[in-house]
């Protein structure tokens, strides 16, 4: 693992974002600042939450991404040096499980998206209320808290003309209370779709209106 890494990237990319976007909306981010171990567990509309949240989070976050995007040599010398690690969705992944309750015991933040998957639009946890079992177990058995963020337009920097100096893209995050890890473990993850539903109706209520209007426009 490297952090003096994780840290340089998330400093030459802040001016990227602050030249790209404009109204960009941040609520509770003083939740993700917790001491000691917890899992971050945000909504995946497009591959840009990742650098939203790495810019965003003052702690540095331990992404678990997917299996298939560490078969690229360069992406997993890339990833693996920003400290996140593969997660085989398609089977029960005990390793990487492993991995994340390790990490947690070192007393890292762990980055997950529960929906398993890039969900766009209706698809989207805070419209469909589905997200992939098993982070509420992973919370449990690692005794941490679960800290739940909504993101919004992430997706506009999926066109290419978004990374100009423009001042265009319009995007907004807001970071949930903790959910602590009591209860049985589907209990904890329809509290983490709770959150998510009043979390992503609070972002789009305190957005000015043109950002909302963005915000629709790639629903």
């Amino acid at each position: 693992m490297s952090d003096p890494f994780y840290k340089a990237i998330r400093f030459s990319g802040r001016h990227v974002f602050w030249l790209t976007s404009n109204r960009r909306r941040v609520i509770g981010a003083h939740h993700a600042q917790l001491p000691g171990p917890y899992i971050l567990a945000a909504t995946h509309g497009s591959p840009y939450d990742i650098p939203l949240l790495i810019l965003h989070t003052k702690r540095n976050l331990d992404f678990v991404s997917s299996a298939e995007v560490f078969k690229n040599r360069f992406v997993a010398w890339f990833y693996g040096s920003m400290n996140a690690f593969p997660l085989d969705r398609s089977r029960p992944d005990t390793s990487a499980v492993r991995i994340i309750l390790d990490r947690l015991k070192r007393g890292r933040a762990v980055a997950m998206f529960p929906e398993g998957r890039i969900c766009k639009g209706n698809a989207s946890v805070v419209f469909s209320r589905r997200i992939r079992p098993g982070i509420g177990r992973i919370a449990q058995l690692a005794n941490v808290p679960i800290v739940p963020v909504v993101i919004v337009n992430s997706i506009a920097y999926s066109r290419v003309i978004n990374w100009l100096p423009l001042k265009r893209v319009r995007y907004g995050l807001i970071y949930g209370p903790p959910i602590a890890p009591e209860g049985d473990a589907k209990a904890i993850e329809q509290q983490l779709i709770d959150a998510y539903v009043a979390l992503h109706a609070e972002l789009i209520a305190q957005m000015p209106p043109a950002a909302r209007d963005a915000v629709s426009s790639t629903a």
